[in-house]
């Protein structure tokens, strides 16, 4: 596991510079060099993954301009002594969230995801943490992705029949259901747990 996660960061960082070289490169033949270089990165990971390299280069080659991480948002909400969570398609489960959307803040973001995922009504409170994903969460992705934590109070609402989760439902520490560990883990559910109970708490920095 440890190799495949060596092997994967130097691919992503290699595409990663190809596609720095495309966008502030002048020379055509240094253009030409970043593109092969990017080619290359996608035959390498539709090698070792099985899909097609045009698969590949549809989902990992189709940005411009300096490469930054995605943003993902994760809300945290409490009755009690018990934690939200949402029941993924594939039966396990995970804190609300999903990427940043480009017309939203990181905090609007956390509220939306809880309304569409889990039917319910929230403010965002605080950041409890900034978690580079590929630290935290397996498999390793080919994206850089930074996870934000965000602690929210609940208002009302309900859950409602939607697109994307199949339920929702409030747990213990102690008694987490099947992870979607991709997205959530029981140390970040931790973590929720403490930044909940504390009287000041700290934002954490990978």
């Amino acid at each position: 596991m440890e190799h495949r996660a060596q092997w994967l960061e130097w691919v992503v960082e290699l595409q990663a510079l190809a596609q720095a070289g495309l966008e502030y490169g002048r020379d055509k033949y240094d253009l030409e060099r970043y593109q092969r270089i990017r080619e290359i990165t996608a035959e390498m990971l539709a090698q070792q993954t099985d899909l097609p390299t045009e698969k590949v280069k549809d989902l990992f080659c189709n940005e411009t301009g300096y490469q930054t991480p995605k943003l993902d948002t994760r809300a945290a909400i409490f009755q009690g002594e018990r934690i939200l969570l949402v029941q993924e398609s594939d039966g396990r489960w995970s804190l609300p969230g999903g990427w940043v959307d480009v017309n939203v803040s990181v905090g609007e973001n956390a509220v939306k995801e809880v309304k569409e995922e889990a039917g319910l009504d929230v403010t965002a409170e605080l950041v409890i943490a900034l978690q580079d994903r590929n630290r935290h969460n397996a498999p390793p992705s080919v994206y850089g992705i930074c996870k934000v934590f965000v602690l929210c109070s609940l208002l009302g609402g309900s859950f409602q029949p939607n697109l994307e989760t199949l339920d929702s439902g409030w747990f213990p520490l102690d008694g987490l259901p099947e992870l979607a560990t991709e997205k959530t883990t029981a140390e970040q559910i931790g973590m929720c747990f403490d930044a909940y109970h504390a009287d000041r708490w700290t934002t954490l920095l990978d």
